[in-house]
């Protein structure tokens, strides 16, 4: 990957209600630099850049005396938005993404599809507890559904089996990131975009 080349995107989103800003290098190697004031988002938003492989900084200043919604939703959009201008044509990626990752007791497999189509399948079997610390578990669809729909991807969520809250949010969150890496590295058999249709955007 050339200088010319690298795949970056900075966008900044600023509301009444949050003020967020993304940077990725999709070509990175996990540098991830995370400040969102949710503790559990931190996490998990640092292991999604190291597993990805992606250089990431994500900082976010929310009205979370509130709670974490504004926060966690908002940064789902600009993240979803700083992947699809990273992307740009889409020329030469493979497209479709697949990950399994195990954690401990829960397994989570997310497979993606960079189809400008955005779709989400959340099918998490085990019922999560309501909170992991603070954090209100149900806000993992909330992040997941954004973020597609502004990467305009397809992401299917799939996790079978899992007792652990933190352990499958976590085996879902990597495996995003391991998904999306997948889907986005360049084939050099791929000549154009992946597509009979001629584009991808």
């Amino acid at each position: 990957m050339t200088e010319q080349n690298i795949r970056f995107a900075r966008i900044e989103r600023n509301t009444n209600e949050t003020k967020i800003a993304v940077e990725l290098n999709l070509d990175g190697d996990g540098q991830a630099e995370v400040h969102t004031g949710v503790p559990f988002m931190d996490h998990m938003l640092d292991l999604f850049i190291k597993h990805g492989l992606f250089d990431g900084k994500i900082i976010a200043d929310g009205d979370t005396h509130i709670d974490d919604h504004h926060t966690t939703e908002d940064i789902g959009i600009v993240l979803g938005q700083v992947i699809r201008e990273a992307l740009g044509d889409k020329k030469g990626i493979k497209r479709y993404g697949n990950a399994f990752v195990p954690m401990d007791d829960a397994l989570a497999q997310v497979v993606i599809d960079c189809s400008n189509r955005p779709h989400l399948e959340y099918r998490v079997e085990p019922e999560l507890k309501e909170k992991v610390g603070t954090f209100d578990t149900e806000l993992v669809h909330e992040f997941l559904w954004k973020f597609a729909l502004e990467a305009r991807m397809n992401v299917h969520v799939i996790v079978p089996y899992g007792h652990n809250t933190h352990h499958i949010i976590e085996a879902i969150f990597k495996a995003l990131a391991r998904a999306i890496d997948d889907a986005v590295q360049i084939d050099p058999r791929v000549k154009g975009v992946p597509s009979t249709k001629g584009l991808l955007t």
